[in-house]
């Protein structure tokens, strides 16, 4: 577990301080330079414009993993409160919210965000928006899920009883509870964040050129995959290697949170 998650520190290091470290610019473009295998000036080589593959990745870590934090970061959000409403709304509320869910949930997610996108057209609000609106289902199915087993506790109908209104039960007896299992499916989240914004990226629909974002960086190397196929392996294993690491980060961190409820 703590190699995993020194792994996933790892790459939050990279997206903060990835601009520090990039050895060039990564919009300058060089075309006398132009699709440079690696070497000691370039060690991951250049694109077809000359720029350097290694500064594009650095700096585009700040792109996809700033933007998957901050599109799952407002599924979580959106997501919490729908399900609590449903929990703690009555039968009526129940029914049309998790209903309302389970048609969300119906459509593929991808889908539906490059539709939305599609819509919006490209650009980064856009895509914000796009993987946000169709991002909150699952949070939203385990705060009802969680908020449904908390309603029979002693503590919560002793707070009813007691005259607290459902949105201070929420906040002091539902959040505390819910906050480790949100937590599990938030890294999954996170990491189907940068698979979806790598996706919309490369079919256009993402962070626009000249910014070094991963799937962008994919979507200027396809033309050039045969001739130089390491333009593209280089951000496909950046995207590879990042989703797999969170996602062990959240396998790691909900066995131990299983441990510690056998503990208790």
């Amino acid at each position: 577990m703590r190699s995993v998650c020194a792994l996933a520190v790892l790459f939050a290091l990279v997206a903060g301080l990835g601009p520090f470290l990039a050895p060039h610019d990564p919009v300058a473009i060089n075309i006398p330079g132009r699709l440079a295998p690696p070497s000691g000036d370039h060690l991951l080589g250049t694109d077809a414009f000359g720029r350097d593959i290694l500064s594009r990745l650095l700096h585009g870590a700040r792109w996809s993993l700033g933007l998957a934090f901050v599109i799952s970061v407002i599924g979580l959000c959106i997501g919490t409160l729908i399900g609590l409403i449903a929990a703690l709304g009555g039968k009526v509320a129940d029914w049309a919210v998790m209903r309302s869910t389970d048609t969300f949930l119906a459509f593929p997610e991808l889908v539906a965000a490059i539709v939305i996108a599609g819509l919006m057209g490209a650009g980064t609000w856009s895509l914000i928006f796009a993987l946000s609106v169709t991002g909150w289902m699952r949070y939203a199915r385990v705060a009802w899920g969680i908020g449904l087993s908390l309603a029979t506790r002693g503590y919560v109908v002793q707070a009813r009883l007691a005259g607290l209104s459902p949105w201070a039960i929420a906040r002091w007896h539902y959040l505390p509870s819910l906050l480790p299992s949100l937590t599990v499916v938030w890294t999954g989240m996170f990491a189907r964040a940068i698979l979806g914004i790598s996706a919309l990226g490369f079919l256009g629909f993402g962070v626009q050129p000249p910014a070094p974002e991963w799937g962008s960086m994919l979507l200027d190397a396809r033309i050039h995959m045969r001739s130089t196929p390491l333009q593209m392996i280089w951000p496909g294993l950046a995207v590879v290697v990042c989703v797999l690491a969170i996602n062990l980060a959240g396998d790691a961190l909900r066995d131990a949170l299983a441990e510690r409820e056998k503990a208790l």
